[in-house]
């Protein structure tokens, strides 16, 4: 049977009086699957809005699409060789077209809905995101959260997802559909990720710990240091530059080159070697298990002994790491280009830029008070190298923060002096002062 032949669409009515506006539209999932394979998905699921996994999610979906029923989510092949290449240059060729596919898939799919009166939109598989929200969530779709709900893959120890047949050799897309669906996916009920630590080892500002924990301002400071933060970051070294030959001290004519090529051509990531190393999935596994070495010697090393700059934030983790496992490797400090402008993205902001390790031996309980525009009671606790964030007053404090919030937030940007703002009292502490000097150390920006 022809596509446009298919028996796509259903009518089904609702327990309410028999009217035509009542009636809801059911696609066909062989349909809808067939159509998405055709417009470029080398795989693809189907999500009804209600699911559970979608919880936290729902209510910004509905914001950017209110008609929302189903979301389609599918993935498209990136080729491996390309990514595992150590020349970054061939790998983001690699991750820009494959988005581009992405964003080509999505879009045919929305048009052949369209073409049947279904409505449906496609929200980018990367950037433009909504930066006017910036350093909140800037994104209109979790991909990730909705491809595992879809049942085409899970996450992996290196937060990506694992497709079952192709790897992480994927990128993924979604379409948000004013219908519904006649059958949905469901997640695996296994994870492809082999635990082989490999991208633990590969990783160069150890962004990915063998335990599970995620630094993710270490990956987001040198991965992405010419997207979003990195690039106002950069922006910031401009306009301090006293002359050309000041800027030059600052930023390489190598670096000024490659922010140029990112502008032009689209941001490069400077690392993303989890991927790289990644030998899971049914297509991908089989070299890996027949010849461990020959991968490590191919995939693995040439990565891991690459000499080349790797960006830090200073006081990090990252930094730490890099000194002590990759001697090729040079470390250069710059900062991360996250200006909280509300408690909200304070609070939101502090357990992606913990730095545990700098956090060892710190038993303390904080109780901040936050007044003035924004006014606010927050507990954070940080013990055993691990932070908890609650709402409210909780516990005995070793020391209390009373801090009026813009001026808090404008000595963590550091465009206000603390010092000032204790003889101000914009600031005000009970408890020694020595614990907000480490509580400093945990979050360097």
């Amino acid at each position: 049977m022809k596509l446009d032949e298919h028996p796509t669409v259903k009518r089904v009515r609702a327990n309410q009086p028999d009217t035509a506006s009542q009636e809801s539209q059911v696609l066909d999932a062989g349909w809808l699957r067939q159509c998405a394979l055709e417009a470029g998905a080398d795989d693809v699921g189907f999500v009804e809005i209600e699911r559970p996994e979608l919880d936290d999610q729902r209510d910004d979906l509905m914001r950017c699409y209110p008609a929302t029923k189903t979301l389609v989510s599918f993935v498209v092949r990136m080729n491996r060789e390309p990514i595992r290449n150590a020349a970054r240059s061939v790998a983001n060729l690699e991750f820009h077209r494959a988005g581009d596919e992405v964003n080509d898939t999505a879009r045919k799919i929305v048009r052949a809905l369209e073409e049947r009166s279904v409505r449906a939109i496609n929200p980018a598989m990367g950037f433009p995101m909504e930066m006017q929200r910036f350093p909140g969530k800037i994104w209109v779709v979790s991909h990730k959260r909705v491809a595992v709900a879809a049942g085409l893959g899970r996450m992996g120890i290196h937060r990506n997802i694992i497709h079952p047949k192709f790897g992480n050799f994927i990128l993924l897309g979604t379409v948000l559909i004013d219908a519904e669906v006649s059958e949905h996916g469901k997640p695996i009920d296994y994870n492809p990720c082999l635990e082989c630590k490999l991208c633990v080892a590969t990783c160069p500002v150890g962004a990915i710990s063998s335990d599970g924990h995620f630094n993710f301002s270490a990956c987001y400071t040198h991965n992405y240091r010419e997207f979003m933060g990195g690039f106002t970051d950069w922006v910031e070294k401009v306009s301090e530059s006293r002359s050309p030959t000041d800027y030059r001290n600052r930023v390489s004519d190598a670096e000024s080159a490659s922010m140029w090529q990112s502008l032009s051509y689209g941001a490069n990531y400077k690392a993303a070697y989890c991927l790289s190393v990644c030998p899971a999935g049914e297509d991908v596994i089989g070299p890996y298990l027949a010849d461990k070495k020959t991968h490590l010697k191919e995939n693995v090393r040439p990565l891991q002994e690459k000499a080349e700059t790797v960006y830090v934030v200073p006081g990090s983790d990252a930094e730490d790491h890099i000194a002590k496992r990759f001697p090729n490797k040079r470390s250069k400090h710059v900062g991360n280009g996250l200006h909280p402008r509300t408690v909200d993205q304070f609070l939101q902001g502090l357990p992606l830029v913990f730095q545990r390790n700098k956090s060892e031996g710190l038993d303390a309980t904080y109780h901040f008070t936050f007044t003035g525009n924004e006014q606010r009671k927050v507990t954070v606790v940080i013990r055993n190298k691990t932070l908890t964030v609650t709402e409210g007053h909780d516990g005995d404090a070793d020391l209390r923060i009373a801090a009026d919030t813009q001026t808090w937030l404008g000595f963590l940007a550091k465009e206000k002096s603390l010092v000032w703002a204790l003889l101000r009292r914009k600031i005000r502490l009970k408890g020694p002062p020595r614990l907000l000097v480490a509580f400093g150390k945990c979050f360097p920006s």
